[in-house]
């Protein structure tokens, strides 16, 4: 920290509950009684932070030691730093509806080259330790009508500073940070993937895992609502720190609840758009203009020593839409394109569940697309909220329009879909529906929980026995597993007899390797999977139908995370084969090259989800033995532009087999 260009421009900013503002021709400095932001004018990043005189960025460096600020993969080079060009600074101040002060930095510049225009917000209230946050996109041009897509749009809290120790994204996914000799000493196993066996006594390798990516630490948004990093007081006399990113709303992202997205390796991320693990990304045309946010960045502790839990749970509190939804009405003046309260309405509806239905959801996505491919909206909004078990859910604060409701829940096959519900500002829409679960007869056997994951078999959700923090094994870089050790004969699955958990993978590679451990490649016990299965003759009788239904929870084809097409890979579209007993012709589930996602090498067990119902003769199966054979095109692989397996494959949510 620059303490004496800080001290001159805080001057007078430290008298209790006072909000206070202060500009010169380099910077702008906004302060209540314990949070101090220094913006600098020029490159429209924040280049301080304090908190009660604790400094939490450290010295700058480079990209390291700023934020929160915002960049992009976006222009037609790649990455981009708003402020790089001509940035230009409006300082707003006022009073909310609640009778608190605000004081508001707004950036706004231009990327001449295309015309692309940025802005980032930050506010400050009186009484709170964070930072509320809108960041913006337009694109008007005619001319050039489609630009590209919106790869990333990504706003970055980077200290540079050994304050902070531990970083966290839920309690399974919590860590000591890897320390700098350790950093230093990392050698690369994949893209963005690392092993720390040079400093085998570093606190992360012994406590959690000695690989590291910033994958391990990523989450749906279902499930996440605050991430960030920890100061355990060992660097700053005992005095503890959080450093949070809270998703208090989640309208303007996009993928639903099921995108899922990084969140914290050393930077607090908040990834507003991004296309990791398959995500569906906003192509920029003319006329794209959208506002994200409001998110809100929490600075707190400072007074104690609370524990991490404790200083997470002060930013769980705050992290939902009603949270100063007064002040972003109040504010909303300043913020181009957000929907204040007047523009928003609710519903109020029952669903009547099938049997057996777990966890289920109400998804309010736009109408007449699959939630996960909201973004080709890009104008959309979306919102969820657990149902409760008698069927009902309520959900307010929507933006008026049309919508699609989808509900889904662990246990059962398929979804419920209904377009056309309209949400009117100032009005609650009522909703009473049935929803009758997928059949094609009587069911005679299931492989897995449909629940859009394959974590229930071996390497997923299981937890590492070998560090005392026990992650789930999926979490840590896929190589560090031998399929061989795991699977000596390839797949051989006899349904009522093998377990799950231990006897499928939660990936179906075509081929395996090589990996950091091991160089050899595995291709001969990979690519088929067979599932032996009994019938007796009562399940046949009369039976002319049998439907065989594949839910994938993710499948990596050529495309990778792309969506994009390239005509020098045969497996842009993917072939996933299913053959019964001896006919020579299979059941074929082709998987499209924007249906692509990136999933268990990049950490994941559930990214974009694929599924088909095919219909086949009942007289293909017999009493007896029966066998599913699961097939990957042999030795399939494409070329990596990165350090990362060239192999297709596939993860299974569930299988299952019906017979009418």
């Amino acid at each position: 920290m620059r303490a004496s260009f800080l001290t001159a421009l805080t001057a007078g900013a430290v008298a209790a509950t006072a909000l206070h503002v202060a500009e010169n021709q380099t910077y702008i400095t906004l302060a209540n009684d314990r949070l101090t932001a220094v913006l600098q004018k020029s490159v429209g990043q924040i280049v301080d932070l304090t908190l009660d005189g604790q400094d939490l960025l450290g010295a700058q460096s480079g990209s390291t030691g700023i934020g929160p600020y915002l960049d992009c993969y976006c222009i037609p080079s790649g990455f981009y730093t708003a402020g790089t060009t001509s940035p230009s600074m409006e300082v707003v101040q006022g009073t909310d509806s609640t009778g608190t002060k605000y004081a508001g930095m707004i950036l706004s510049d231009t990327y001449t080259p295309t015309g692309q225009q940025f802005q980032q917000y930050w506010f400050l209230r009186d009484g709170e330790t964070g930072l509320h946050m809108f960041s913006r996109l337009a694109y008007h041009n005619d001319t050039a009508p489609y630009l590209r897509n919106l790869q990333e749009f990504r706003t970055l809290f980077r200290p540079n500073s050994d304050l902070w120790t531990h970083l966290t994204s839920s309690e399974v996914q919590t860590a000591p940070l890897p320390s700098k000799d350790a950093i230093s000493k990392q050698i690369v196993v994949q893209d963005a993937t690392w092993t720390f066996n040079n400093t085998p006594s570093d606190a992360y390798y012994t406590q959690f895992s000695e690989y590291f990516t910033k994958y391990t630490f990523s989450n749906q948004w279902r499930n996440n609502t605050v991430h960030g990093l920890y100061a355990d007081g060992s660097t700053s006399n005992g005095a503890t720190y959080g450093a949070w990113l809270v998703m208090n709303t989640k309208d303007t992202y996009y993928g639903g609840p099921l995108h899922s997205d990084l969140t914290v390796d050393g930077i607090v991320y908040n990834y507003i758009v991004s296309n990791h693990h398959g995500e569906g990304t906003p192509n920029i045309t003319n006329g794209f203009d959208r506002t994200f946010g409001p998110q809100f960045y929490l600075f707190n502790g400072g007074k104690g020593s609370a524990s991490l839990q404790e200083l997470r749970s002060e930013a769980e509190e705050i992290a939902n839409p009603h949270w100063n939804a007064a002040f972003y009405d109040s504010i909303a003046k300043h913020v181009v394109g957000y929907a204040p309260s007047n523009q928003r309405g609710s519903i109020n509806g029952v669903v009547k569940l099938p049997k057996g239905a777990v966890r289920p959801i109400a998804i309010l996505t736009v109408d007449g697309q699959y939630f996960q491919d909201n973004s080709a909206v890009p104008s959309s909004y979306q919102y969820w909220t657990d149902i409760n078990t008698d069927g009902s859910f309520s959900i307010d604060r929507v933006k008026e329009g049309k919508y699609r409701l989808t509900v889904y829940a662990e246990g059962i096959f398929g979804d419920f879909v209904r377009d056309g519900i309209i949400i009117r500002a100032g009005k609650q829409t009522a909703l009473h529906d049935i929803w009758n679960q997928e059949s094609a007869g009587t069911e005679i056997w299931r492989i897995g929980i449909p629940d859009k994951s394959s974590g229930e078999f071996r390497r997923g959700n299981a937890r590492d026995p070998t560090h005392p923090l026990h992650p789930p094994e999926y979490l840590i870089y896929w190589g560090a597993y031998d399929w061989r050790a795991d699977f000596p004969d390839g797949i051989n699955y006899t349904v009522g007899t093998s377990d799950p958990a231990t006897d499928l993978n939660s990936a179906h590679w075509s081929v395996f390797g090589p990996t950091a451990n091991d160089s050899d490649i595995e291709y001969d016990t990979t690519n088929d999977w067979n599932i032996h299965f009994k019938l007796n003759s009562k399940q046949l009788n009369k039976r002319k139908t049998a439907t065989l239904t594949l839910q994938l929870a993710a499948a990596k084809t050529a495309a990778g995370n792309t969506d994009v097409w390239n005509p020098v890979e045969p497996y842009n579209n993917l072939s996933l084969e299913s053959y019964i007993n001896d006919q020579a012709d299979p059941l074929t589930l082709i998987i499209g090259f924007n249906q692509s996602s990136s999933c268990i090498v990049r950490s994941a067990v559930s990214c974009y989800q694929v599924g088909s119902r095919m219909e086949f003769p009942a007289d293909w199966l017999h009493v007896g033995d029966n066998v599913l054979r699961l097939h990957l095109p042999f030795n399939a692989t494409d070329t990596e532009t990165a350090i990362l397996p060239a192999t297709v494959y596939v993860q299974y949510d569930a299988i299952r087999l019906e017979l009418k």
